[in-house]
């Protein structure tokens, strides 16, 4: 295992608070939420045009070649590292699965442990982190309610009474399955717990999950706070644009951006939905944060890339912008980083 500490334009944009909240929802609270939130849409969806240029263009794997490097993908699973209540560590499971640990909390992050999810081919890298290794869970976090970062069969294993924090409009899905500490919350908006502030940001995403369901519930990103004021922001699923200016304006000094680089290609079709490596680093940039996590890549075949073209990408793109190379954390499946020092 890896283990080291640290020394397209959008069309609709919503309107937004214009001072960081400072009231805290309350933890578990039922809330009415509008029907749709197509408004909250950066980018229109792909219509009958654009899905006719990818029946004739578009692949949704990459080729042969793009598929030898499978055998090289970076994979060192190992022991969850030692940290204090007031420490930082961060271990990657895969794809934007993440156990957290902030605060004297375990968190995780869009968790997915199954090897198949519906529509796409099993998982190429085994989960980094075995079930059984992990710690008592105090939180999961969601971003969007797409089957690649919400698995049931995984959240099926967390006790009941696990706190989840998910998007608006999310938290009857959560109920039906019988969790009993479900916070719902709209973007700019934050709960605590734990002396942990968790709060919902922005993101150039959407959401479905079945076919009656498309943007019946918000999607985004969460800044996570300890009790020093370090945070670490997890972005879920997202395309370049606007908001990571201002998520790093309300939430300044943020120590680590854990950001999507991969299911990018075609760039035509997915521009608007998932950052490529070089827009992850302008990201890093606009936030203000200090390191980078890549993930959302090395897992799930969901696009056309080849599959270590992200890593490779990300790295250049990074050494381009001048960024210090101990500040890219390029993790490998199953390894940590801990954060030390206030």
């Amino acid at each position: 295992m890896t283990q080291q500490s640290e020394s397209t334009t959008p069309r609709l944009r919503p309107t937004a608070p214009s001072e960081h909240p400072t009231a805290l929802r309350p933890l578990g609270e039922t809330r009415s939420w509008p029907r749709t939130f197509a408004d909250r849409l950066t980018a229109p969806l792909p219509g009958v045009k654009a899905f006719a240029r990818f029946a004739r263009e578009g692949a949704v794997r990459p080729d042969r070649e793009g598929l030898e490097d499978i055998p090289q993908l970076p994979f060192e699973p190992g022991p969850l590292p030692h940290v204090t209540a007031s420490g930082i560590a961060v271990t990657w499971v895969g794809h934007a699965s993440w156990v957290l640990r902030i605060g004297g909390l375990t968190v995780l992050t869009d968790p997915v442990w199954s090897r198949k999810i519906l529509g796409i081919p099993a998982r190429i890298t085994p989960a980094g982190v075995a079930w059984a290794a992990l710690p008592p869970v105090d939180a999961v976090v969601i971003s969007h309610n797409h089957y690649d970062h919400l698995d049931a069969p995984t959240l099926k294993r967390l006790p009941r009474q696990t706190p989840v924090f998910v998007p608006a409009g999310l938290g009857r899905w959560f109920r039906r399955r019988r969790f009993t500490c479900v916070t719902e919350l709209d973007w700019w908006e934050a709960a605590e717990l734990g002396g942990v502030r968790f709060d919902f940001v922005p993101a150039h995403h959407w959401s479905k999950r079945t076919l009656t369901d498309t943007c019946r519930s918000l999607w985004g990103g969460w800044v996570l706070t300890d009790d020093a004021d370090r945070k670490v922001y997890f972005a879920g699923d997202t395309g370049y644009g606007h908001w990571f200016a201002e998520i790093g304006g309300r939430h300044p000094g943020i120590d680590l951006a854990m950001l999507p680089i991969g299911a990018y290609d075609p760039r035509w079709w997915l521009s608007d939905v998932h950052c490529d490596p070089e827009e992850a680093v302008r990201a890093v940039a606009d936030l203000g944060a200090a390191r980078l996590a890549p993930m959302h890549w090395a897992t799930f075949l969901l696009s056309a890339e080849p599959v270590l073209e992200p890593l490779t990408r990300v790295r250049k793109a990074w050494a381009d912008a001048g960024r210090d190379r101990g500040d890219l954390w390029d993790l490998p499946v199953g390894a940590s980083r801990v954060l030390v020092g206030a």
